[in-house]
């Protein structure tokens, strides 16, 4: 049975309000290259409305409504959210892969940990009630300090494709437990699960304003959010070109920015490795999501005794991987996003041929699709330092290949790029492990595995793969404004100045 996408408007104030302009932006499904729908494309002027909406929220009632109500108030509304993505699991599961082309069991998979985030996060909104006015020890007996956490107050999302519910989810539900009020911008290449999570949204009751959905163009709706002097936040992720753009605006504000931005991330497989087990965590560290992840450990630097050998391995299990219509049970790799994106990657892959590195395996369409932006899996050998191909991020199922000899070499062939989001080190030798951990320049770090994320963990990066980290208590932290309240208790008068003489 073919899935129905929802045409759904701008959600602001609680209600699904037609753009100003009435403008639509058409749904492409990458896996068939169809307009399957289309969403509405939000103006500068909309982009008002939903901050005036999300301000109204933030004071409604002096804050009693959302803001500075209790934890445990606003953690039942995340409760609800939890259940109702999970009740809608498979429906939306399936909307994703439509509108992104991300097999299917990835899909439902990431629709499970939009629940679980949402749930977390609810614990913590409990726990911040036991955490206010916590006393700060200080050396004067004249005073008492406490500090108080709150809400930073109207936040802006903007959010990625790759991810398209889960990046929004990272970012809602601790803004939400915070007790912030948010506008969610997500890509206009997928933003289908951002506007049912504002449905379900309105269905479990969440107060009007506090969370509003502004689709379109990132220059015109998503540019205005970073440059709103209503807004007083920025959490974003995305590319870091326009991670640059988003900084520079709101630096005219004095705003406080969290961005996730790109990534070159390096997956280290040493001679005392089990090969087929580091054969599969390469492929899947580069190969998941179709390749389109930020923390892809898309660069491979495996030591020279047993290079040989372990190519041949991933070509091996790269042939095993199913390619195919993101729907159909088992798929492995789904398509790229866009036409543009597609074309994009191909590009890399010549321009890498040009330069004299070799196509190992892959690099080109699968001869059996004939439709959709699909690209086999790819595996780049004899690339140099200075190459593109080994210097910027792909976004792609790509993965470049290095040698190495030492492990000092390893390091620095790792550390050799502006990037320092992720990196995987494979080796039986924990010591070894101990030592890449200390002296890789990235925010995480992966031994014996690549890519798993959890709620509790915090998840960002080093250098130009952005500032801040999301998840676990830390993402909550991005949302809340630290206050120092300092009592005078002494009854005694300061005695700084000499009191004027009595009349």
């Amino acid at each position: 049975m073919a899935v129905h996408v929802p045409s759904r408007q701008l959600f602001i104030a609680g209600e699904w309000r037609e753009p100003l302009l009435e403008k639509r932006i058409p749904i492409i499904n990458p896996a068939t290259e169809e307009i399957v729908g289309d969403i509405a494309a939000a103006t500068a002027e909309d982009v008002d409305m939903a901050v005036d909406a999300a301000r109204m929220a933030f004071f409604s009632n002096e804050g009693k409504d959302w803001s500075s109500a209790s934890g445990a108030y606003r953690a039942k509304f995340l409760r609800a959210i939890s259940d109702m993505i999970l009740e809608r699991k498979s429906l939306l599961a399936k909307l994703e892969t439509i509108d992104t082309g991300k097999p299917l069991d990835e899909a439902i998979s990431d629709m499970e940990s939009c629940a679980s985030c949402f749930k977390y996060y609810a614990e913590l909104a409990e726990a911040l009630d036991l955490k206010q006015k916590i006393t700060v020890p200080i050396q004067q007996q004249s005073f008492k300090t406490n500090v108080l956490k709150e809400p930073i107050g109207v936040v802006a999302l903007i959010t990625p494709w790759n991810y398209p519910l889960l990046m929004a989810t990272w970012k809602v539900a601790p803004a939400l437990a915070a007790g912030c009020t948010a506008i969610l911008k997500p890509s206009e290449l997928a933003s289908v699960t951002c506007l049912e999570l504002a449905e379900i949204c309105r269905q479990v009751g969440l107060p009007s304003g506090v969370l509003n959905v502004v689709t379109g163009l990132g220059s015109v709706a998503g540019a205005p959010m970073s440059s709103h002097r209503h807004v007083d936040k920025i959490a974003f992720t995305g590319s870091t070109a326009t991670g640059i753009k988003v900084m520079t605006a709101a630096a005219q504000l004095i705003k406080p920015v969290s961005l996730e931005l790109g990534g070159k991330s390096p997956i280290l497989v040493f001679e005392d490795a089990d090969l087929d087990t580091a054969a599969e965590w390469t492929i899947f560290g580069c190969f998941f999501t179709n390749g389109q992840i930020c923390s892809a450990t898309s660069r491979l630097l495996v030591h020279e005794s047993v290079a040989a050998e372990f190519l041949e391995k991933l070509v091996d299990w790269s042939k095993n991987i199913k390619i195919s219509d993101p729907m159909e049970e088992g798929c492995r790799l789904g398509a790229i996003i866009s036409e543009g994106q597609y074309e994009k990657i191909m590009s890399f892959i010549s321009t890498a041929q040009s330069e004299g590195a070799t196509i190992l395996y892959g690099g080109a369409r699968p001869q059996h699709l004939k439709k959709g932006f699909f690209i086999e899996p790819t595996i780049i050998t004899d690339v140099s330092t200075s190459m593109s191909i080994w210097r910027e991020e792909i976004f792609g199922p790509v993965l470049c290949v290095k040698t190495f000899t030492t492990e000092n070499e390893a390091i620095e062939l790792a550390n050799d790029t502006d990037y320092g989001l992720g990196a995987a080190v494979i080796s039986k030798d924990l010591e070894r492990c101990e030592r890449f951990t200390k002296a890789v320049q990235s925010g995480i770090v992966w031994i014996n595995c690549s890519q798993p994320c959890f709620n509790e963990a915090p998840w960002g990066g080093n250098k130009r793969s952005g500032i801040g980290r999301e998840l676990g208590e830390w993402g909550l932290e991005n949302y809340l404004s630290i206050k120092q309240v300092t009592h005078y208790t002494s009854e005694k008068p300061l005695g700084w100045y000499s009191a004027p003489r009595k009349q």
